[in-house]
Parts: C-alpha cells; sequence; structure tokens
C-alpha cells in the first residue's frame, strides 16, 4: 500500500461546510485522483480563530498604504494580526507538511491574485491571503497552490513534482544527511533540474562539502533546488533534456532506431505529441541497453505512473 504525502489544503475544498455562508468549494481532482497519494491535513484559518459558521464576510482593503483583512460591512472588525499569530502558531502542523493547496480568491486563504479595495476606487488583484502569505513566508521550501490553477496541465505537474522533491528530501534528512547520501539525491534529480535551468549552480555548491559545512551546504542546496523548480518547464527544456538522454544511447541506436527517436521528439516539440510518448520509447531502448544514471534519474520517473501527468504536457 502506498503511504500517502502530507498535503495541506483549505478545508472548504475538501467539502468541509466551513465557508463564510456555510457552504464549501470541494474539488473533485483533489478529492478523487489527488486524495489516493496525498494525506490531505485540512485547515480553516477564520475558523480556527474564531470567526464562526456563518460569519460576516471580510475582504483586503489598503488602508493607509497596509493591507488588511476587514469586514465587508465592518470596517472596524480587523482580523489582520490574528490571521497572522495563527499562522504562525501553526509552524509545527505545516513543518510536516510537503505541498499546500489552498483556496483561491480568498482573503485568508488565497496564494496570489486576491482583491485589494482602497477607497472608491475598483479593486486591484495584488493581495495576498493573510494566512497563506504568512503561512509561505515562513516555509520557503513549500509547494503551495491553488485549486483554480491545478487546472492547468504544467502548473499541475510542476506542483506535483515539487511535491515530490520535497518528500523526497525530507526522507533523506530522516535517514540522516552524508556528503556521498547529498551527492547521490542531486545526482537522480540531475535531469529534473536540467530541464528547468542549469544545474552547474547546484553542482559548484555541493563540490564544497566538507565534514564541518554539511548542514549548512544542505539547507543552501534544498532552498536553491525548491527555488528553481518553481519555473514551469516548456517544451524546448524538455526537448534539451530528451536529446541529452538521447546521447547516452548513441552507440546502441541503428539508425532507424535513431531517426525515429528525433521524429518523436520533434513533433512533441511542435505540440503534436505529449511528452510521455517519447519518454516511452526512450524507456524502451534502455530496458535493451540500461544505463545506471538514466535508470537512477528521477526526471523519467518523477512521481506514480497512475497520475498520468506527463500525457497531458
Amino acid at each position: 500500500m502506498i503511504k500517502k504525502i502530507p498535503i495541506g489544503i483549505s478545508s472548504c475544498l475538501l467539502g468541509e461546510l466551513v465557508r463564510f455562508d456555510g457552504s464549501h468549494k470541494r474539488d473533485a481532482y483533489i478529492n478523487g485522483t489527488l486524495s489516493h497519494y496525498f494525506d490531505f491535513r485540512p485547515c480553516c484559518p477564520e475558523v480556527a480563530i474564531g470567526l464562526g459558521i456563518p460569519r460576516p464576510t471580510i475582504h483586503l482593503v489598503k488602508i493607509n498604504n497596509e493591507i488588511r483583512c476587514v469586514g465587508v460591512k465592518d470596517p472596524e472588525f480587523d482580523v489582520t494580526d490574528r490571521l497572522k499569530e495563527y499562522a504562525s502558531s501553526q509552524k509545527g502542523f505545516q513543518a510536516d507538511l510537503c505541498g499546500y493547496i489552498l483556496k483561491k480568491d480568498s482573503p485568508s486563504c488565497g496564494m496570489e491574485r486576491v482583491k485589494v479595495y482602497s477607497g472608491n476606487h475598483q479593486p486591484n488583484r495584488e493581495g495576498f491571503g493573510v494566512y497563506a502569505h504568512t503561512m509561505m513566508q515562513n516555509n520557503p521550501l513549500l509547494p503551495v497552490e491553488e485549486e483554480g490553477r491545478l487546472g492547468d496541465p504544467g502548473l499541475r505537474e510542476n506542483f506535483i513534482q515539487r511535491v515530490y522533491v520535497l518528500h523526497r528530501w525530507k526522507q533523506l534528512v530522516a535517514q540522516g544527511i552524508t556528503p556521498q547520501k547529498l551527492t547521490h539525491f542531486h545526482a537522480r534529480h540531475k535531469l529534473i533540474i536540467m530541464s528547468h535551468a542549469d544545474y552547474r549552480e547546484m553542482g559548484q555548491l555541493l563540490s564544497r562539502i566538507n565534514k564541518d559545512n554539511l548542514l549548512e551546504i544542505a539547507e543552501q542546496y534544498i532552498l536553491l533546488l525548491m527555488t528553481t523548480l518553481k519555473s514551469v518547464v516548456n517544451r524546448g527544456q524538455h526537448v534539451n533534456v530528451l536529446q541529452h538522454i538521447q546521447g547516452y544511447l548513441k552507440k546502441e541506436l541503428t539508425p532507424d532506431d535513431k531517426a525515429e527517436l528525433c521524429e518523436l521528439i520533434e513533433r512533441y516539440r511542435s505540440g503534436e505529441i505529449p511528452l510521455i510518448v517519447p519518454l516511452t520509447l526512450l524507456k524502451h531502448h534502455f530496458r535493451k541497453s540500461p544505463d545506471t544514471y538514466i535508470d537512477e534519474s528521477y526526471y523519467m520517473s518523477p512521481y506514480p505512473q497512475e497520475l498520468q501527468l506527463i500525457n497531458q504536457l
């Protein structure tokens, strides 16, 4: 049985009746596909600070160049500090997580682009949910996404990939980091890193490891890694990695095999086929001509195949 990965989530997305009007925002994809792999840990900060169900609506307002979370009908009802304090009080709960899914547009939970009101002006979308913003500042490694954005295949794949990378990192930390284990961790993720950015900076960082600075280097490494992985990979970047992987087969491929693989990579580049097609052919060739480095790389299998995310990229 698969051990599920702990993920924080806005309670309403699981169908809990915690919204201001006593309703929910149950998300079918989260409660369906993702629930098979993620152990959801729900939180509704508005209920947690005692606002009740139902409750007066709140929103973000710019007051004297400061954004505050106040009541819509009663601007004197200010819960900004209570939400920040609650977020900080949950550091222990948050430290166990490998990701967090937030309710979009929420003045407490919105990750970004939350409406901010200012006088008689039209609201802008420059705000952050108060709880969410503090939570993210306290947990810079944590992959965070909104349920609405998970409908985008690229954003969904990016979030889930980061969740699995952080989960593997936490397993490494639990086992005890050594220079050899850290180097091996990097090697297994190198092709994933290559698809996002130049991995040489991380390699140079690891080259400075010694017995006295191991933990310091490890902290710098994982922060750099998780920050790098936030960028969404495009087809051109994947093509570069696919061609790099193909290079490991240059002595094994027949001219026809090479032509077929090159054709599929180009068809992927042009958007005719998903990433899974050239990857499947590459896996076929590596089954016949195994390579330890490629076999151990997470790029070829970054998460359980059943999620089928790369079928849509």
